[in-house]
């Protein structure tokens, strides 16, 4: 199935009866109201995913901030909100598909093909003129069996050493890159021989995801080329799901650091450098002085 759906084309496939599972991912780090958000207003039929519950295992330093759940609690995850083998999946969120990008990436890994994310998601959909629905969907329960394994992953051993062999995206802000500011994670700075690609820059002013072509151009600028293995990291190997969907549009396969700079940061032995580089400025990374813990 396509990485993407527009709207037009969801809204065809909606009227034409297909069976769609259509999953709400409002989420937005330092935003907890993503069910309210929902409740207020979502896509005629959508299920309420929490990213944090329900695609995230419990925080832990020693395996970052938004740790991957084991597959049992995920497929009764699944279950909940009523997905069934052979059923179509639409993730989408309001905020460029950087949260729903998490669920596209979990259920692909788990051998679930038929996912795509919304084009330019709830915002997408209101601009076209179709109806929202307020409050909770009614689901029934599904019967899905999910596996692991589907998609390339990495680990901080293979990080350490994956830009002597191939390419290492960080798709945190540049800023978090080169360590100016962390608002979250211990130590400032980014992965020794990763390159900067900042996830938001895959994106048109209108959330939706750039042209094919125009996501080639970005990623071979950055390095990108066909045989050249790439492995893709950010904060807590959310957003980073982001860029594996850019890639894919432009063409290119990669894989993911799930546990991402969270884990890697908490970890004294793992070297942080600063500054716009790869190899950074030849300094340590730090906290900054009244960055928040």
């Amino acid at each position: 199935m396509d990485t993407l759906l527009t709207v037009a084309e969801l809204k065809d496939r909606m009227d034409s009866g297909a069976r769609t599972v259509l999953l709400d991912v409002r989420w937005a780090l330092g935003d907890p109201y993503g069910r309210d958000h929902y409740l207020e207003g979502h896509l005629p039929g959508a299920v309420f995913v929490d990213l944090a519950a329900e695609l995230a295992g419990p925080a832990d330093p020693s395996r970052g901030r938004h740790p991957l759940p084991p597959l049992e609690e995920f497929q009764l995850s699944a279950r909940s909100w009523g997905l069934r083998n052979g059923d179509v999946v639409v993730a989408y969120d309001d905020s460029g598909n950087l949260a729903a990008a998490r669920l596209w990436w979990m259920l692909r890994d788990a051998g679930f093909p038929a996912v795509s994310l919304l084009d330019g998601g709830l915002a997408a959909w209101r601009a076209a003129g179709f109806d929202v629905d307020s409050g909770e969907s009614a689901v029934e329960r599904g019967d899905v069996v999910l596996a692991e394994g589907s998609m390339p992953v990495i680990g901080a051993v293979e990080a350490a050493t994956w830009s002597g062999r191939g390419l290492l995206l960080d798709a945190r802000a540049g800023e978090r890159y080169r360590g100016e500011i962390e608002p979250v994670d211990p130590r400032a700075g980014h992965i020794p021989g990763a390159v900067s690609a900042p996830t938001a820059a895959n994106l048109a002013d209108d959330g939706r995801f750039l042209p094919a072509a125009s996501l080639r151009e970005r990623f071979t600028g950055l390095g990108v080329q066909a045989g050249l293995p790439t492995a893709v990291y950010c904060g807590s190997g959310v957003t980073a799901a982001h860029e594996i969907a850019a890639l894919e549009i432009a063409g290119f396969p990669a894989a993911l650091y799930p546990w991402s700079f969270s884990e890697w940061s908490n970890n004294a032995a793992n070297p942080v450098v600063t500054g716009a580089g790869p190899e950074g400025d030849g300094s340590e990374g730090g906290r900054p002085e009244g960055s928040p813990s």
